[in-house]
């Protein structure tokens, strides 16, 4: 059943972003020569408006195949060489080819939004009010009680509960300026974390700071944002945090972990009813997307985000890199980026194991 649902998950989330680059692709009149979902050997295909539809045998991942994408010509059966079309890729407007480049992480970001949505719109959604303080903690001396609805972190707006925890978490001993609203007055609270010898973490000295509530359908569509906007925040303080050396190896995951995840998600929600395990599942794909999102335009070689930077500097220099020094530079990147997924798929196994 996990392996089911894992695969129903990341074939959801790949074919959303697969969808982007083909939709803005067709609209822009580039040629897509294949759509396939799955990786391997081709199951099934059928050929629809020059575009040919594929499944393969390994339902993970997928593609979205433009004629020329990688700047040479086709091979004809011959061997010889075709001209590009029309259609092809590197024929279209540098414009065109960054619009369908960048489709594919915002139609993931879509993809949260909606799932965001249903989750929001058939549960509950949660505000950052306070709900006691504990006695001798920074928050209770700075003055701070019960029903104070924290507005900002040091700066940072913040709508939902959970952005305070993330918040509290990434910044462990360091000080932090809370504003928050008590009866429509504005006030603000200098906190410098306090260890707690018993948890042996560092507290500001919320004992809960969680009150959840219906939302009403305009607030449905208002609180989905803050979820996917959550979920965008988190995964870019997290790659923040690698990038410094302050993660962990064994926070680290990758598709064997993701899959871990998910059957113990779906394990620990099981008693609470088949819906309560639905609504988890959604909200782990719908962070899922924003991380595919954000990952895909991070400026690396072989990724969108790679991509990008090269024709953003086909629009400042006026023409483009000369296709075999750009897929080079691809090729390099994509090596690399498959012995990190080697290291974090080890990695994964061996937490696994113990």
């Amino acid at each position: 059943m996990t392996i089911i649902i894992f695969i129903l998950m990341i074939c959801a989330i790949v074919i959303a972003h697969e969808l982007g680059h083909f939709f803005l692709a067709k609209a822009n009149g580039i040629t897509v020569k294949e759509f396939f979902v799955g990786m391997g050997p081709t199951l099934c295909s059928f050929t629809k408006g020059g575009t040919k539809y594929s499944l393969k045998l390994f339902p993970v991942g997928g593609a979205c195949v433009f004629e020329g994408e990688d700047g040479r010509e086709e091979e004809g059966e011959d061997g010889e060489s075709l001209p590009l079309s029309k259609g092809a890729f590197p024929n279209a407007s540098v414009w065109a080819r960054i619009l369908t480049v960048v489709a594919g992480p915002v139609f993931n970001f879509i993809l949260a939004y909606a799932l965001a949505l249903i989750i929001v719109g058939t549960t509950y959604s949660d505000k950052p009010v306070v709900q006691d303080v504990i006695p001798g903690f920074p928050a209770q001396e700075a003055g701070m009680q019960a029903g104070d609805v924290i507005t900002r972190m040091d700066g940072e707006r913040v709508y939902l509960s959970r952005e305070v925890n993330l918040i509290t978490t990434l910044r462990q001993g360091e000080t932090i300026t809370v504003e928050y609203m008590r009866d429509g007055e504005k006030r603000q609270a200098v906190l410098t974390p306090r260890l707690d010898e018993e948890s042996g973490r560092y507290l500001l000295g919320f004992q809960g700071f969680s009150e959840y509530f219906k939302c009403s359908p305009p607030q449905v569509f208002q609180y989905s944002y803050y979820e996917v906007r959550y979920g965008l925040k988190a995964t870019v303080k997290s790659l923040q945090m690698m990038v410094q050396g302050k993660a962990k190896t064994e926070e680290i995951s990758g598709p064997i972990g993701i899959a871990v995840l998910v059957g113990d998600v779906a394990e620990q929600a099981r008693p609470y009813g088949v819906w309560v395990m639905i609504v988890n599942l959604l909200n782990l794909a719908m962070l899922l997307s924003v991380n595919l999102g954000v990952l895909n335009l991070l400026p690396l070689p072989a990724l969108d985000g790679g991509r990008l930077v090269f024709l953003l500097f086909e629009v400042v220099r006026g023409k483009p890199v000369p296709p075999e020094k750009e897929g080079m530079v691809h090729l390099v990147g994509f090596a690399l980026l498959c012995g990190l997924m080697v290291l974090i798929m080890y990695n994964d196994i061996v937490k696994l194991i113990r």
